[in-house]
């Protein structure tokens, strides 16, 4: 390895960073991380810190998950790749397929199709929605309905129905025929509704008065997260997502899951459609499939969507998409190895005690600071913390405060995420007790540098 002045010299020489503008590396040099063991990261300095933002939302298991590691190892001796694409297939993704199908029985989920990560299984199954209305002769159903503030990952199909001008403005035009339902974001909407249950009926009525307009004939799917996760942690009132399957259900529109960050035991449940009692049409899943090892997606799909394709005789049904690296051996092989750890240590009981105890957390330090506007969360370890300029006035913070926080943070002992306006916590569901008051010491640490 080139030593540390080589790399701090040249992290943005050669090298553009994902969602950041490429001066930025210049101003503000990243953290260079260069260890992991179980919940922690160490830098290029040896600085140690509890990650709370588990790698992504991916690194579900920590970093010394040892049995990922070596079925990793292992495939790589035996059968480093072959494609599956028509005519090959390999044994470890069919072994994985089955495994997946157990997992996700009780959401109604019983067949996989794989890919390369999240943003690959949201194109997917915008796809596939649309080909499922073709092979039944609906093919005017071409259209999809999203929440505004929804993350969907960043390909031109995800993007246009992403709720967040972030990832929008810039790359427009992008598909014809999205649109977007106000989310059920309590702190900020435009109903002035900040009581969850009334919310989520004005967003319902929101949602079935843009199916009116659209023409529920046009629409081929409605794609959302469970719980809003990049958009800053909403979790919806337990009756929205349930009433947002029956709205769907009754006009022929199929109901996609985005479980990229819900799914495997974040949300304190196996998936965030189990966690409000939903069964989707399909569920978009990657992240912590592999623990974050290695880049590996699937998307599983109801029983009722495979009827149809599986028993269609004119050719329509022919997928005609894919990926180099759909079904890779070695990502089935890491994805084995981590639903048996992820199941063996009943991770979603953990997320969901030790995601109680870093939201009450949290909220002591709003009593505390009073640039905190909102905490989010509630649900396994997924918290959010909304920072404002006044409390009155929900106005936006000063642009360097969060990053200030998130520094100050870091010195103390915690890696924490920016993202706008909020402080974002999803670490490893591994977390202990102790591993939580690393990080809310730390946070106070952060609020109080400002």
């Amino acid at each position: 390895m080139k030593d540390e002045n080589f790399l701090k010299a040249n992290n943005a020489r050669s090298l553009w960073h994902p969602m950041t503008a490429p001066a930025d590396s210049h101003k503000s040099p990243p953290v260079i991380v260069t260890e992991g063991h179980g919940v922690r990261i160490r830098d290029i300095d040896g600085h140690e810190t509890v990650d709370a933002v588990g790698g992504l939302w991916n690194v579900n298991l920590g970093y010394s998950a040892q049995p990922v590691k070596d079925a990793i190892a292992a495939q790589l001796n035996r059968l480093p790749y072959y494609s599956t694409f028509r005519g090959t297939s390999n044994d470890q993704v069919i072994e994985l397929a089955e495994e997946l199908r157990t997992f996700f029985e009780p959401d109604g989920l019983t067949r996989a199709f794989f890919t390369s990560g999240g943003s690959d299984s949201v194109e997917t199954a915008l796809r596939l929605a649309r080909q499922y209305h073709k092979i039944r002769g609906d093919g005017g159903r071409v259209k999809y309905l999203s929440l505004k503030k929804g993350y969907h990952g960043t390909h031109t199909g995800g993007a246009s129905v992403n709720g967040n001008a972030n990832f929008r403005t810039m790359y427009e035009p992008l598909l014809p025929g999205c649109y977007h339902i106000p989310a059920p974001y309590t702190y900020r909407n435009p109903f002035g509704e900040s009581d969850p249950a009334k919310l989520a009926q004005l967003c319902l009525q929101a949602l079935e008065d843009e199916i009116a307009f659209q023409g529920a004939g046009t629409i081929a799917a409605f794609i959302m997260e469970p719980i809003l996760g990049a958009g800053g942690v909403i979790p919806p009132h337990p009756s929205f997502m349930p009433a947002v399957e029956k709205i769907c259900r009754k006009n022929g529109i199929l109901l996609i899951a985005d479980e990229v960050i819900t799914a495997f035991g974040r949300t304190g449940a196996w998936t965030g459609s189990r966690l409000w009692g939903v069964k989707p049409d399909f569920a978009c899943t990657a992240k912590a499939i592999t623990n974050a090892y290695f880049p590996f997606g699937a998307v599983m799909i109801s029983e009722g969507v495979a009827d149809v394709f599986e028993k269609d005789d004119t050719g329509k049904a022919a997928i005609g998409h894919g990926y180099t690296y759909s079904g890779h051996p070695v990502g089935a092989a890491a994805a084995l190895a981590t639903l048996s750890e992820t199941k063996r240590l009943n991770v979603k009981d953990n997320a969901a005690a030790r995601g109680t105890e870093l939201f009450k957390g949290v909220q002591a330090l709003m009593a505390k600071y009073d640039c905190i506007g909102d905490v989010r969360g509630g649900y396994g370890l997924m918290t959010a913390i909304e920072m404002v300029s006044d409390r009155a006035t929900k106005a936006a913070p000063a642009k360097a405060d969060p990053g200030k926080v998130q520094a100050a943070a870091y010195r103390a002992g915690a890696m924490v995420r920016v993202s706008g306006p909020n402080i974002i916590l999803s670490p490893p569901l591994i977390l202990t007790s102790e591993d939580v008051q690393v990080i809310i010491a730390a946070l106070d640490a952060g609020f109080a540098a400002l």
